[in-house]
């Protein structure tokens, strides 16, 4: 199947089905904040509006000491992106031609981006359905890499792995000359995560991404930005280009900086609506990934494939992500994000449905 590589714009994964949009649906294969933006940014609009005829600042400098601030790091140690892809790209570029290794499943930009820059990609492929990720396992695949993809809490799975896991596996790509570039696109969806960014000053292989526009809701935007050491940094903006973030995105990241309370309500949300559908998916016979953050994979652990199930739900517009590019999933299972609690209700409808036909 010739289907879209990502998530969200279910318009062309309908098409690509020889499928009619439905006229109501629910899109579940988009891994945003079901909150929404905070509410300050709504009232801070029509200020920013006033902003689109200045050009914005190519360093965004009031945006990055707000990080340097928040992370307790060296302004020179921040590059801001146009979301995590654009960061993802830069990254690809400064490792042109290098063997690099991504540690699957995870987000396909990863291998996409090596790819179109002339890297040797190479697989470590993670055993379902527990996905547990380990040193010795990890240690041959390092063997001669430049740099290893780890994404952490995972995308698609959602589950958070050992904070001592990982930093065994910084200290060992430390010793054999490899980066370690760590997606922390979902951390703050975590309570009590333990940040690697700290760890900067420490290994100088350590590249750390974080997305802005999950937790706050601003796919639109595009927004995120990249921790590393500062002759790290130096290195990669050379790829970038200028005036690569808009105005409206830095005030906008300035803004969501400081609403902390709206982290923690959402961070709050997303917990209570996990034990509420978790439970519900056990005991109708849908396994589901052992996430702890807004999104999970679930497969209906009666079939060997998900494809009948995937096109019932669309059927019923219900949209989630498919895996048939995430490489050692194939399809068989489903990405879900979790949305409001009326869709959520939606979704263990018509799963029930599902479960009770003939």
């Amino acid at each position: 199947m010739n289907l879209p590589s990502h998530g969200s714009n279910p318009q062309h994964l309908y098409k690509s089905l020889g499928l009619s949009l439905p006229e109501k649906y629910v899109d579940f294969s988009a891994n945003i904040n079901p909150l929404g933006p905070p509410p300050a940014l709504k009232d801070k609009w029509n200020e920013f509006y006033q902003e689109i005829t200045v050009y914005p600042d190519p360093f965004a400098e009031k945006l990055k000491n707000r990080i340097a601030q928040k992370e307790q790091i060296s302004v020179d140690s921040i590059l801001i992106g146009n979301g995590g892809a654009e960061l993802i790209t830069l990254i690809t570029r400064f490792l042109s031609g290098k063997k690099v290794v991504v540690v699957e499943p995870s987000f396909s930009e990863y291998e996409k981006a090596c790819c179109a820059n002339d890297c040797e990609v190479q697989y470590h492929q993670l055993e379902e359905p527990n996905f547990e990720l380990s040193l010795d396992k990890l240690l041959p695949s390092l063997m001669n890499a430049d740099a290893l993809f780890l994404c952490n809490p995972n995308n698609p799975t959602g589950i958070q792995y050992p904070v001592s896991t990982v930093l065994s596996i910084i200290q060992e790509c430390e010793k054999q000359n490899c980066f370690v570039i760590l997606d922390e696109a979902f951390y703050d969806f975590l309570v009590d995560y333990e940040s690697f960014i700290p760890y900067i000053n420490t290994f100088s292989n350590l590249i750390i991404i974080r997305s802005m526009t999950k937790m706050f809701g601003i796919p639109g935007l595009r927004l995120g930005y990249m921790a590393a050491c500062p002759a790290l940094i130096a290195e990669i903006s050379k790829y970038q280009p200028h005036w690569s973030i808009n105005t409206i995105a830095l005030l906008a990241g300035e803004l969501c900086l400081q609403n902390e309370e709206y982290v923690k309500e959402t961070q709050v949300y997303i917990s209570e609506e996990r034990e509420r559908l978790f439970p519900f998916f056990k005991k109708n016979l849908f396994q589901v990934t052992s996430s702890q953050v807004n999104f999970y994979m679930l497969r209906d652990s009666t079939l060997k494939e998900q494809s009948t199930l995937f096109e019932f739900l669309l059927q019923k517009g219900i949209i989630p992500r498919h895996t048939f590019n995430f490489p050692g999933l194939e399809g068989k299972w489903l990405r879900f994000a979790i949305k409001s609690k009326e869709e959520n209700s939606k979704l263990m409808e018509v799963l029930l449905e599902w479960r009770q036909l003939p």
